[in-house]
C-alpha cells in the first residue's frame, strides 16, 4: 500500500504542471495505480513517469493520463471509447467520472488482467474488447469521446465514422520518435482539429494477438 501522502504529492505536482480540473486530480488521487502495474514497480506507481507492463507496453505518465482525461471531460460525455486499454488504468480514470467507458485493446492477456482490476475496483460501468482497435467498436458507436492511447501517423477513419456530433477525439499523431497530442471536434461544419503538446506514446498497431 501507499500512504495518502506520497498520492497527495503526485496531484500537488500534476496541479503545478497545469492540470486545473479538481474533478480529475481528485480521482487520480484515489484511483490506486500501484493496482495497476507489476508488484516489483508498485513503489514507483505514484511516480509521474511511463512505466512497463509488459508485452512492449507501458502505463502512461499522471500528467499524460490527467491531460488527457481533462481534455475529454470538457466536453461532457457520457460514452467514452478509449483505444489501447493497456494496464486499464486510464480506463479506470475515466469510469469515475463519465457514465459508461467502452476499452479496447488487441493484447489479450492486457484484456484479462484489466478486466480483473476492473472488477477488484467495483468499477462496473466499463466494457472491455478484445479486439482491433484502430477499427474502434462499432456496435455501441457513437461516442460523445474517443481516446487513444498509441501514436498514430494518420487518425483512423473508423474512429472519425464513430464520434458523435460535437464528439471529442483526443488521440497522439506523429511518427514513432515523437507525436503531438492532438484535440479533433465534430462541428456542424465538419472536422476541426486543434495540435496541443508534445508527447511519446507506443505505436498503434492494427490486428490482435
Amino acid at each position: 500500500m501507499t500512504s495518502q501522502r506520497t498520492r497527495d504529492r503526485l496531484v500537488m505536482r500534476l496541479r503545478e504542471g497545469g492540470i486545473r480540473s479538481d474533478a480529475v486530480l481528485d480521482v487520480i488521487r484515489k484511483t490506486p495505480r500501484h493496482l495497476f502495474v507489476d508488484e516489483a514497480l508498485a513503489s514507483r506507481a505514484y511516480e509521474d513517469t511511463a512505466l512497463p507492463i509488459g508485452y512492449n507496453q507501458t502505463i502512461s505518465q499522471p500528467f499524460v493520463v490527467a491531460a488527457m482525461t481533462e481534455l475529454v471531460i470538457a466536453g461532457r460525455p457520457e460514452r467514452v471509447l478509449e483505444v489501447g486499454t493497456g494496464s486499464g488504468y486510464q480506463a479506470a480514470v475515466l469510469a469515475q467520472l463519465v457514465s459508461k467507458v467502452y476499452t479496447v485493446e488487441r493484447i489479450e492477456p492486457l484484456v484479462k488482467l484489466a478486466r480483473q482490476r476492473f472488477r477488484q475496483l467495483g468499477l462496473r460501468n466499463i466494457r472491455a474488447a478484445h479486439s482491433d482497435g484502430t477499427a474502434g467498436l462499432p456496435d455501441f458507436a457513437p461516442y460523445d469521446a474517443i481516446i487513444v492511447t498509441a501514436a498514430t501517423e494518420a487518425i483512423p477513419e473508423a474512429l472519425l465514422d464513430q464520434l458523435a456530433p460535437d464528439g471529442r477525439l483526443v488521440i497522439p499523431v506523429g511518427e514513432r520518435e515523437g507525436q503531438t497530442l492532438t484535440l479533433v471536434t465534430r462541428t456542424e461544419a465538419g472536422i476541426e482539429r486543434a495540435t496541443l503538446d508534445p508527447v511519446v506514446f507506443v505505436p498503434l498497431l492494427s490486428g490482435i494477438s
